[in-house]
C-alpha cells in the first residue's frame, strides 16, 4: 500500500497534534538505603531517591509514564502503579512473580504505561515482600488541559501521604513471622507524611503542617500507604467534601472523617473558614475485632497564615471499634454518574463467582507452635511461582508453574460468618496451589467477596489490578443470593481499585475482563497477602489487533 506525501503530511501533523496533547513523562527511581530517625531511634530504610514518602509522579490523563528504575539496595525490588489500569501494558503492572521477575541488586527496569482515561490521585508502592512500609508515594493525574474538574476549582493541592513506622527493620519482622509461624510484631507508630507528630518519651517526633488562608479552599490528595491499617482521618472543627476515590469522580459529599484502607486514595475539598488558628489533623486505626492492632494516633497541624497563638483546637479521635462511622462513609460513597463521566455498570454476568476470604491454620514441623498462620480465598492459599506467571502465559510455559482451574466458589460451603464451632476442621486447613482463574476478553465479571469467621472474622480492604470495578452490593453476615441481589445498586456505584469487606460481611463488585493479561487480586493488608490471601485472573487476548497482550519489552 502507497501514501501519497499529503496522507503522510496529515499523518504526521496529526501525531504531533497528539503528542502536544499527551506528553512523556519521565522519571529516574534510584533504590537507595538511607538512614532515617523517627521515635528517638535511627535505622536504615529503602527509599526511592532516598525519599520517605518517596517522590510524586505528575502526569496528566492519557499521558505516557516511563520511569527507569535502577537497583542499588541488597534487595529485590519491583514497583506496583497502584490503580493504574495498565491497558495492555501489564508488563509494567509490577507484582513479582505476577506480571514480573524482580528487579536484583545492581539491576535495571523500565516502566512504560499510559494514563489511559483516568484522572485524580493514586498511589505507587514496592510490590514484594514488605518493602512498601517505605517504599511509597503519590501519583497525581491531572486532567487533559482544558478540561475542569466538575467541581469548583481549589486555590492548590496538598498531598497527604498514611504509613506506618516499625522501630526495627521491616523484612526481619516478616522473616521472624514466617520462620515462627506467629503473626508478625505491630508497627511502633503511624505517620503523616513521614513523620508521626509528638509522641510520649520522645521530644523529636515532630509533625507535618499544613498552612492555608482563610476564604480558601484546598484540594487534599489523600492516601492510606499503611501496610496494615484501615485508617480514620480528622480535622478539627473542619469538615471535608469527598469528590473523588481511587482516581473516580464521586457525587460530593460532606463529612468530618474520611476512612481508608490501605491502598485507598480519597480527593477531599478543605475550606479554610477560621479567621485564625492551630488545629489538629489525626489519623487513627479502626479494628471492630478481637485482632490486634496498632493503637497509636499519628497527628499533624492545620495552621492559618494569620495565627499568632499557640493555642490547638483538638479533635475527638474516633473509637478504634467505629464501625458505624467506617460504614457510613463507604455507604456514602457514589460514582458522580454525569454525562461527561458516565457509570457503565455490567449489567450482564458472564461469570457469577463467590469468594470466601479469610485465615486459617496449617501444619509447620519448624515453627514453634507445630502450626503456621495463613490465609486463603475459596480454602486455597496462594502458592508464589518462580518464574512471572505472565511470563510463562505469553510463551505458553505454564505446566508445572500455575493451573487455571482456581475454584470460583468454596468446594465445601458452610456457614461463613456464624463464628468457629459453624466451621468444619476441614476448613482450618487450606490446600496450597499457584491457581488462576481464566476469563475470556471482555467478559464481565461479578464477584461476591465473602468474610468468613474462621480464627477470626476482619475487615479485609481487598485490591484489583489490571481493571477498575463498581461496588454494587454490600452487607453484614452470609451472602443471601436470592435477597441480597435486589438490593444492588446499578445506577450509580463507586468505582474503585480496592474495597473493604466489612468485618464478617460481604461486599460485591463488577468488572469487564477487557486487559488481557495476568491480573493480581489480594487483600491489601500485607500480613494477610504474605499469609495467602491472593490468586489471579487470566484475561485472554481478544480478536483484535488492540485486544491483545504485546511482547514483553526487551
Amino acid at each position: 500500500m502507497t501514501y501519497s506525501c499529503a496522507r503522510i503530511s496529515l499523518l504526521v501533523f496529526l501525531s504531533l497534534l497528539y503528542l502536544a496533547e499527551a506528553n512523556i513523562r519521565h522519571y529516574k527511581f534510584n533504590v537507595v538505603m538511607k538512614n532515617m530517625t523517627k521515635l528517638c531511634s535511627t535505622k536504615p530504610i529503602v527509599t526511592i531517591n532516598g525519599k520517605f514518602p518517596g517522590p510524586t509522579l505528575y502526569a496528566r490523563e492519557d499521558d505516557n509514564v516511563i520511569v527507569n528504575l535502577t537497583n542499588s539496595v541488597s534487595y529485590n525490588v519491583t514497583i506496583h502503579w497502584h490503580g493504574v489500569k495498565q491497558l495492555r501494558t501489564g508488563w509494567s503492572d509490577g507484582p513479582a512473580y505476577i506480571t514480573q521477575c524482580p528487579v536484583q541488586p545492581g539491576g535495571t527496569f523500565v516502566y512504560n504505561f499510559t494514563l489511559t482515561g483516568q484522572r485524580g490521585t493514586l498511589l505507587w508502592h514496592a510490590h514484594i515482600s514488605w518493602l512498601r512500609a517505605t517504599v511509597h508515594g503519590a501519583i497525581v493525574i491531572l486532567p487533559k488541559r482544558g478540561v475542569p474538574y466538575p467541581f469548583p476549582r481549589p486555590h492548590t493541592d496538598k498531598i497527604i501521604v498514611f504509613g506506618e513506622w516499625w522501630k526495627s527493620d521491616v523484612e526481619d519482622v516478616i522473616k521472624q513471622s514466617t520462620q515462627s509461624g506467629l503473626p508478625p510484631n505491630l508497627s511502633d507508630a503511624h505517620t503523616i507524611n513521614g513523620l508521626t507528630g509528638p509522641i510520649t518519651g520522645c521530644n523529636n517526633s515532630h509533625g507535618y503542617t499544613i498552612h492555608v488562608e482563610t476564604g480558601k479552599s484546598y484540594l487534599l490528595r489523600i492516601i492510606n500507604a499503611a501496610v496494615n491499617d484501615e485508617l480514620f482521618f480528622k480535622i478539627a472543627q473542619h469538615n471535608l467534601t469527598v469528590v473523588e476515590v481511587d482516581a473516580s469522580y464521586t457525587k460530593p459529599f460532606n463529612t468530618e472523617t474520611l476512612f481508608l484502607g490501605p491502598g485507598q486514595t480519597a480527593n477531599a475539598i478543605l475550606t479554610a473558614n477560621h479567621p485564625t488558628g492551630n488545629f489538629l489533623m489525626t489519623i487513627s486505626p479502626f479494628m471492630d475485632t478481637v485482632v490486634p492492632v496498632n493503637n497509636a494516633t499519628a497527628t499533624a497541624f492545620l495552621r492559618y497564615k494569620t495565627n499568632t497563638t499557640q493555642s490547638l483546637t483538638m479533635s475527638k479521635i474516633p473509637p478504634i471499634n467505629a464501625t458505624s462511622i467506617a460504614q457510613n462513609f463507604s455507604d456514602a460513597l457514589r460514582s458522580l454518574n454525569s454525562r461527561d463521566y458516565p457509570t457503565n455498570v455490567p449489567l450482564k454476568v458472564d461469570h457469577s463467582l463467590f469468594f470466601a476470604i479469610g485465615v486459617g491454620v496449617n501444619p509447620c514441623a519448624t515453627c514453634i507452635n507445630g502450626t503456621k498462620n495463613i490465609a486463603d480465598i475459596n480454602n486455597v492459599t496462594f502458592v508464589m511461582p518462580t518464574m512471572a506467571l505472565l511470563q510463562a502465559h505469553y510463551f505458553n510455559k505454564s505446566k508445572g508453574v500455575f493451573t487455571d482451574d482456581f475454584p470460583g466458589r468454596p468446594l465445601t460451603p458452610f456457614d461463613y460468618t456464624g463464628g468457629n464451632k459453624s466451621i468444619p476442621l476441614s476448613n482450618l486447613q487450606t490446600k496450597n496451589g499457584t491457581q488462576v482463574y481464566r476469563l475470556e476478553f471482555n467478559a464481565t465479571v461479578q464477584i461476591v467477596i465473602q468474610g468468613t469467621s474462621v480464627i477470626a472474622p476482619e475487615s479485609h480492604p481487598t485490591h484489583l489490578h489490571g481493571s477498575n470495578f463498581f461496588v454494587v452490593g454490600k452487607g453484614l453476615g452470609n451472602f443471601d443470593p436470592l435477597m441480597d441481589p435486589k438490593k444492588f445498586n446499578l445506577v450509580d456505584p463507586v468505582e474503585r481499585n480496592t474495597v473493604s469487606v466489612p468485618t464478617a460481611g460481604w461486599t460485591a463488585i463488577r468488572f469487564i475482563a477487557d486487559n488481557p493479561g495476568v491480573w493480581f487480586f489480594h487483600c491489601h493488608l500485607e500480613v494477610h497477602t504474605s499469609w495467602g490471601l491472593k490468586m489471579a485472573f487470566l484475561v485472554e487476548d481478544g480478536k483484535g489487533s488492540n485486544e491483545k497482550l504485546p511482547p514483553p519489552p526487551c
